[in-house]
């Protein structure tokens, strides 16, 4: 039997754009609900296999309920501009898809849907009907089955019902449904109903009663008593709900009996590459770019050296070294006259072998290009073999590019600078517990995913240096970034050493200091619960202790951090519960997550530093993440101790002093600021008593603090709304303070507001490096996306020049350590910091070096300073 599939339009979209963070592409169009809906509709296409498929939407006009009830949804938040703007889109792309839409004006899509799948059902047409609206139950029958989307467990399941399954489920039939809804009436429809008449009790009635006219004649005989005078008091009032919620499935609109086909057409392609669906875009697998080009495949010593010995020592050489889960299984080489050779390196040739061959290939002598080279440095040192002259990155120069894209591997690089599309590895070998290892696919397969990826990186060179060069970005790429591959890989070869046997003692004392605080917490509310759960710990401060600040939404009351710090003074158990927050987080994911990352041989901790995370150029730190370690508080600073230097050699931590305000105030060249930090002063003391118009030596602390909050705030654009909380003060007075602000530094406030034009104008915001990054969100529709794009726009200038600054002063204080021929070296790079193992005779030595070169990284028109510490562990150093 034949099958159709029908959705609501607009319930999906909507339950797709609230369950999925804002998404754009790279012309600043919101894509999430798209993204979202369309990935719903392939699983649904999986489960059902359907030969038909149509998609109803409500049109922007009043229909027969409106027109019978002002009121009806009367009650509906206005559609937000993010999801309006991506409405027309998904009605472009199902036509394009080829899948019917169903509208019609004075009708909503539930009439439609009924009304088609009763006709299909008359051809003797299975239908299944998706919608998140429990109204559509009343429509289920044997061959009509509704299947209603919910969340679990943070994940979307389907509830399927054909009309057995409404009555097994509610105990009446999908007809006297209706009746049910009609006599309990629907809040998110404004649907009056009968007062005081539930869920239950409509059910109990109407089992009994089985009509709202019949129940409003027996209402006499109804229990309970105030059901039954509500039923006689409000009984027009149930037969106007009983006919705002019947669905009218006899409307004047024709099932449309075309099988659908062809869902993955070129025009539906062009669609998902215009709006970054790259997911989608793996449903695709025609659409690999064949190449017109013969490609070589080695996989024998003798046919290896032949090949080595050709290699030119006077051209440009493309490489790709590749692994599957850090076992290298092969090289990749494209040459100005070879389009592609690929070395197999498992079975055949050894890797011994093949290193005994090609070792001097990563030496001086020749000129490479590649993508990714810190992963190739990094497994190279394992053969005590460096890997010199690599002239250009693929990777690297993708980044600088656009820094707001999620990957960079060679097929975004194909795709994004050549229009190739190629399978990326996860496509191509699965993830998790799927994933295969490559040489377990087909031959064509893993040979071309190998071979290509010099290809790609040989093709795309010259491309991606003409873009840097036509945004001026030659300074950033090959004097910041490409010297940086080696620091970091060099910090990732050295990691850091940890005393297991302290951090052993550390997660003894929190374990029990984690006890001891929830033996505490239970005592004073007097019950158990699992404090960690937001659901459960909401009812115990809300509904037990009748605490203010209740915030209840769908998931239950929120306990985030703003809500429990409004509470701290309103019950002794708060500032327990925030303390054991912090505890149960420090441990979980700190002393935690170092044990598990420590190399038993080692003792150390091998962090991995990644240059393409972050929009702003910020090095990032994960597996585990050393950066995140807080200070702020100091159970989380003492985890800090366990980090110990080697043997006679010392910690030396240089950080730089405000390095961001510093940054500003050069931007900006506000005379104030640059001569206040030229001439030493308390830069926070001396807003303080511009805005309050007090001599320096009358401020407050209060008032210092509030200029403090006030000098970072602005930097991360912040506004008066966000101040107020900060400073616990209105929002007038806060945006009396940045107004004082403003007043005192016009050049700060004429830099901001130059930042803001700039990106409006051109769509994106850059450095004094020229690092650029994207801001889609400056010309939003949407007030909120606007406010997060003109944030952006302030913040990116000085956050991505402070990025500049600190990798610049990591090359130099690097080149001059090895210049010097130190044995100390850099392990470590947080935020506005760098963290030297210092031999102890050097350490002097290494002091003078980290002064001269991170206080003279740039030419700027305030001083850089820094603060130098030493210490026996990282947490002496500060």
């Amino acid at each position: 039997m034949k099958k159709l599939m029908l959705i609501d339009g607009h319930s999906i979209m909507n339950r797709a754009f609230y369950a999925i963070p804002i998404l754009t592409n790279k012309d600043g169009q919101y894509t999430n609900a798209i993204y979202g809906f369309l990935n719903i509709l392939f699983k649904l296409i999986d489960e059902e296999k359907p030969n038909y498929i149509g998609v109803s939407f409500d049109l922007n006009k009043p229909t027969f309920r409106h027109l019978e009830y002002s009121e009806y949804k009367g009650n509906r938040r206005k559609m937000p501009e993010e999801l309006r703007s991506q409405i027309p889109i998904i009605k472009e792309i199902l036509n394009i898809m080829k899948i019917n839409i169903y509208e019609k004006e004075g009708f909503e899509a539930d009439d439609i849907l009924a009304t088609i799948a009763k006709k299909a059902e008359d051809r003797g047409i299975c239908a299944v009907i998706v919608s998140g609206d429990r109204d559509l139950l009343q429509v289920a029958t044997d061959k009509i089955k509704i299947k209603i989307p919910k969340t679990k467990l943070g994940k979307t399941e389907m509830e399927s019902y054909f009309a057995k399954d409404v009555f097994k489920r509610y105990g009446v039939t999908p007809k006297e449904f209706i009746e049910v809804k009609a006599l309990m009436g629907d809040s998110s429809d404004n649907i009056p109903g009968v007062p005081s008449i539930g869920e239950k009790t409509a059910i109990k009635i109407i089992t009994q009663y089985k009509t709202v006219e019949s129940a409003i004649e027996n209402a006499q005989n109804i229990k309970p008593k105030k059901a039954s005078d509500n039923i006689i008091q409000h009984k027009e009032q149930a037969l106007l709900s009983k006919y705002l919620v019947t669905i009218n499935d006899d409307v004047a609109i024709d099932f449309i009996d075309e099988e659908t086909n062809d869902i993955l057409n070129d025009d539906f392609f062009i669609q998902c590459k215009k709006y970054e669906l790259k997911s989608i875009l793996s449903k695709f697998d025609k659409r690999i770019t064949q190449d017109d080009v013969k490609f070589n495949l080695i996989e024998n010593v003798k046919d290896a050296k032949d090949y080595f010995e050709k290699l030119p020592k006077d051209e440009e050489i493309a490489y790709k070294m590749i692994y599957d889960e850090n076992i290298f299984i092969g090289i990749s080489f494209t040459t100005k006259n070879d389009n592609g050779t690929f070395i197999k390196v498992y079975d055949g040739i050894e890797e011994k072998q093949f290193f005994d061959i090609y070792s001097s290939f990563f030496g001086k002598q020749y000129k490479k290009l590649t993508l990714d080279a810190k992963t190739d440095i990094i497994f190279l040192n394992k053969y005590s073999i460096g890997l010199e002259n690599v002239v250009f990155d693929a990777m690297i120069g993708a980044y600088i590019l656009n820094p707001s894209i999620n990957k960079y591997e060679y097929n975004d690089v194909a795709n994004t600078f050549l229009t190739k599309e190629y399978e990326s590895k996860d496509e191509l070998l699965g993830t998790r517990k799927s994933k295969k290892f490559i040489y377990d696919i087909e031959k064509e397969k893993w040979f071309n995913y190998c071979v290509r990826q010099s290809y790609v990186v040989f093709l795309s060179k010259p491309i991606i240096e003409k873009k840097i060069q036509e945004n001026n970005q030659q300074e950033l790429f090959y004097d910041v970034e490409m010297p940086l591959i080696k620091i970091l890989a060099s910090m990732e070869i050295y990691g850091i050493r940890i005393c297991k046997e302290e951090l052993l003692q550390y997660k003894k004392e929190f374990n029990n200091e984690i006890k001891r605080l929830e033996e505490e917490i239970y005592w004073i509310v007097g019950e158990k619960f699992k404090i960690n759960s937001p659901l459960q710990l909401g009812d115990i401060l809300f509904e037990k202790l009748k605490l203010p600040y209740g915030k209840k939404n769908s998931k239950g009351y929120s306990t985030s951090a703003d809500i429990l710090e409004k509470l701290v003074n309103k019950h002794e158990v708060i500032p327990r519960i925030i303390t054991y927050r912090s505890y149960t987080k420090i441990k979980s994911t700190f002393i935690d997550g170092l044990l598990n990352g420590i190399d038993e041989k080692t003792m150390r901790i091998y962090s991995k530093f990644n240059q393409t995370a972050t929009a702003t150029g910020r090095i990032s730190s994960a597996e585990p993440n050393l950066q995140n370690i807080p200070i702020k508080i100091e159970i989380g600073h003492k985890v800090r101790k366990v980090f110990k230097p080697e043997e006679d050699y010392v910690f030396i931590d240089a950080d730089y002093s405000q390095i961001e305000l510093r940054v500003l105030a050069h931007l900006s060249q506000d005379e104030k600021l640059i001569n206040a930090f030229n001439e030493g002063e308390d830069i926070h003391k001396l807003t303080a008593s511009e805005i309050f118009n007090k001599p320096l030596d009358e401020v407050l602390p209060k008032e210092r603090s509030a200029a403090k909050a006030i000098n970072f705030g602005l930097i991360y654009g912040k506004q008066a709304f966000s101040l107020a909380q900060d400073l616990d003060i209105s929002i007038k007075q806060a945006d009396e303070y940045i107004n004082g602000y403003f007043e005192k530094y016009p050049k700060v406030k004429k830099f901001l507001d130059d930042c803001i034009e700039y990106a409006k104008e051109n769509g994106y915001t850059k450095t004094m490096f020229n690092r650029i990054r994207y801001i889609p969100e400056i010309n939003s529709k949407s007030f909120i996306q606007k406010g997060v794009g003109q944030r952006i726009a302030m913040n990116t200038p000085i956050q991505g020049m402070a990025a500049d600054i600190i990798k610049i002063a990591m090359i130099k204080v690097y080149n001059r350590m090895k210049k010097e021929n130190l044995k100390s070296r850099l392990i470590l790079q947080v935020h506005d910091e760098l963290l030297i193992e210092a031999y102890k005779d050097e350490k002097e030595i290494v002091k003078t070096i980290l002064k001269d070169e991170m206080e003279n990284a740039v030419d700027f028109s305030i001083k850089l300073l820094i603060e130098i510490n030493e210490g026996e562990s990282w947490y002496d150093t500060k």
